[in-house]
Order: C-alpha cells, then sequence, then structure tokens
C-alpha cells in the first residue's frame, strides 16, 4: 500500500511514464501496482484508447478547476512543489499516508493527463488505493459500494485506511466492499466513467437540498459529472468556496439521474 500512494510521482513532477524516475529525494517511486487497480481507477476517470486533446491550448499536467476554469497552480501557488510533494509520499506507514493524502494540497495541483485537463491526481491516487485495498479483501469490482459517512466530529472518526476518497467538514466518501449502514450505491458491473450514474442511485445526499440553493447546485452538478477524480476534486474545491454544510443538516432525498 505504501507504494501506491507513490505510484504516480512522476505526473507531479509533469513527466509521463516513459520518462518517470524511479526515484524521489531518495523515496522509491513510481513502481507497478498490483491487481489491475491503477487500470481499473484510470477507467473511472477516462476512457479507454487513444487520448484525444479535450481542451483547447491546454497541454499542461496542472489541473484545470471545473469550479472557477482557471489552473489549479493559479489559484492555490505553492512555494515548494518538490518539498510539499516529498511530505505527502516519505513516510513508511500506510495509513499514515492515506490521511495524508487525505489533506495534500499539492497533488491536487495536477492532473491524470493533460489530455484531460480537468480530472484530479490526487483523487486518481486515493482511488488506486481503495480499489488495490478491496482487491486485496476479496472483492470484485461489481461488489463494490460508493458509501457516504456524515461527519459530526473529528476527521478520524469517519476516515477508513485506504477506502476512503474524501473528508468534507461534515461527510466523507468511501469506495468499499463493506458498506454497513452508510447512504451506499453500487458502483456498476466495470470501471467505467459513471460517477453521475452511481451518485443519483444513493438513496439520499449527505447534504440539505431542500434548505439551500447552494446544495441543490451541487448535488445537481454531481448528477452530470462522469469523471470519479474530476467529481471528487469538484466537492472539495465547492465546499472550500462556498463553506461546510451544516451542523446536523438532515440528507437530501435521492433522485433519477439527469446527466449532461
Amino acid at each position: 500500500m505504501v507504494a501506491v500512494y507513490r505510484h504516480d510521482v512522476h505526473k507531479a513532477r509533469m513527466r509521463g511514464h516513459e520518462h518517470a524516475a524511479e526515484s524521489f529525494c531518495g523515496v522509491r517511486v513510481n513502481e507497478a501496482v498490483p491487481l489491475g487497480a491503477d487500470r481499473d481507477a484510470a477507467l473511472l476517470s477516462r476512457p479507454c484508447g487513444e487520448p484525444e486533446q479535450t481542451l483547447d491550448a491546454h497541454e499542461s499536467w496542472f489541473r484545470v478547476s471545473l469550479l472557477t476554469g482557471q489552473q489549479a497552480s493559479a489559484m492555490e501557488p505553492v512555494g515548494d512543489i518538490g518539498g510539499a510533494l516529498y511530505d505527502v509520499i516519505s513516510g513508511e506507514e500506510s495509513t499514515a499516508l492515506h490521511a495524508a493524502w487525505l489533506d495534500a494540497t499539492v497533488p491536487s495541483l495536477f492532473n491524470e493527463s493533460p489530455y484531460y485537463p480537468y480530472t484530479s491526481l490526487k483523487y486518481h491516487t486515493l482511488l488506486v488505493a481503495a480499489l488495490v485495498d478491496n482487491y486485496r479483501s476479496g472483492f470484485e469490482f461489481d461488489e463494490l459500494f460508493l458509501a457516504v459517512s456524515e461527519r459530526d466530529g473529528p476527521a478520524d472518526s469517519v476516515v477508513v485506511p485506504h477506502r476512503t476518497v474524501l473528508t468534507t467538514p461534515s461527510f466523507a466518501v468511501h469506495v468499499t466492499g463493506a458498506p454497513g449502514g452508510r447512504l451506499a450505491a453500487r458502483l456498476g458491473a466495470g470501471p467505467a466513467r459513471s460517477f453521475a450514474d452511481v451518485w443519483s442511485r444513493l438513496p439520499a445526499v449527505p447534504f440539505a437540498v431542500d434548505e439551500e440553493r447552494r446544495w441543490r447546485v451541487l448535488d445537481a452538478q454531481l448528477r452530470r459529472i462522469r469523471s470519479w477524480s474530476t467529481a471528487l476534486q469538484y466537492i472539495e474545491e465547492y465546499v472550500a468556496a462556498l463553506g461546510p454544510v451544516g451542523a446536523g443538516a438532515a440528507a437530501g432525498a435521492g433522485g433519477d439521474a439527469r446527466d449532461a
């Protein structure tokens, strides 16, 4: 699991696989991910086949924000990208690395591929980790769920090591074969850009769509965004920009998909 959190460091160094170095600041990086999890996570956010440029005049490894249309590096400038990157990959304990990635800013500055500029390296990596952990536990992809926990305390009260892929001040999102009593919906038969479909199948959402327009807008957008890493990054940015869901807000009802 330690290697999983280091497997795509070359992208944060703006290099393709063919130019990936074996180490970064003395840390072994860019090793292969087992069980096909890297490929499956890629299919959750990007189409298979030969890539095509999807945004005119954009050939950069810096992610473009779906919320603002700006490059993430312009929105959240970081003085020492290399040092900040080292901080999130240098640990030797896998659960600590998972926690570091959940809180990290620097990996979210980069996309999965310059061909798909709205995707997020941060959330691709967290999705890879969740798939590896579930596959190692014996779950097949078609047995996995998107599960949501409402949060009314510290982050670690809802974080499941490796399977939590997003935390906000009021809810957390997990990819897991053991959803327990959480709000949950199956991912589907195989990996695909299906976030909007899965989100729309949740029996309820973890914010009060009936009380505030900002949460109706967020819910509506999540029923349209198909790329998983893009959607998770959008939630992070949206909540940071517009403020957390009020504590104790009633969950809104789910509904039919309205995909764009």
